[in-house]
């Protein structure tokens, strides 16, 4: 789901959005304190795309602290859910509870404007607010903090478990269930000396079946 989630159709923030939160409550009182947890449903792609990610519309626990500050509202939080993805060893299907803390600022869009240097660049500023998240009308949209924070928790090489054994490299069979499986290594130079030992073999047998003839010739003279 793409960091416009949570704009309505007319191109505002929705407070519908389970993800969209309001700060107006707070004023603009430095100081000001709010907690609040909530119970959503995970977004789309949320997770490491083909590895490990939060299936779409499973339960996501936020924990959230929003202060205001001079310039805008500090937004500290916790997110809790459960991730589904595939052992990296072993193949096998897991979950993992994952537990991703973030930190983010909301800017006031005034607040920019009153703190920017007059003799600073425009395409630098421009560039700094690429990076920057701005209240709108006292609403954020937590959406895009909580994808990056999400990520960043996730393992990039999940495994079932830190003991887990794999798979067989030769045929495939999971080592964790077949402790004693092995395959006997065979040399390739004397896989060559015995392929040509076997091939001596049989050129001897073959002579063998040729130089009888001869001699019962002679036998009959």
């Amino acid at each position: 789901m793409s960091s416009k989630a949570g704009k309505a159709l007319n191109g505002h923030l929705d407070h519908r959005n389970p993800l969209v939160f309001d700060t107006r409550e707070l004023g603009r009182r430095p100081g000001a304190l709010k907690r609040l947890t909530r119970s959503v449903e995970a977004p789309k792609d949320l997770g490491i795309d083909g590895v490990i990610g939060v299936p779409e519309n499973a339960p996501l626990e936020l924990d959230l602290r929003l202060e205001s500050v001079m310039e805008g509202v500090l937004v500290t939080g916790t997110a809790r859910a459960t991730a589904e993805g595939e052992c990296v060893r072993c193949l096998e299907p897991l979950r993992l509870r994952v537990e991703a803390d973030f930190q983010e600022m909301f800017s006031y869009p005034d607040a920019d404007d009153r703190n920017r240097s007059r003799t600073a660049d425009p395409v630098d500023d421009a560039e700094d607010d690429e990076d920057r998240f701005f209240l709108e009308d006292g609403l954020f949209d937590l959406e895009s903090v909580l994808r990056d924070a999400v990520v960043l928790a996730l393992p990039l090489q999940p495994v079932c478990k830190e003991t887990c054994a794999g798979l067989c490299s030769e045929c495939g069979i999971r080592l964790d269930e077949n402790p004693g499986h092995h395959h006997d290594a065979v040399d390739a130079r004397w896989a060559a000396l015995q392929g040509l030992a076997e091939t001596v073999q049989d050129g001897e047998k073959d002579n063998m079946g040729g130089a009888e003839p001869g001699v019962d010739e002679k036998q009959e003279k």
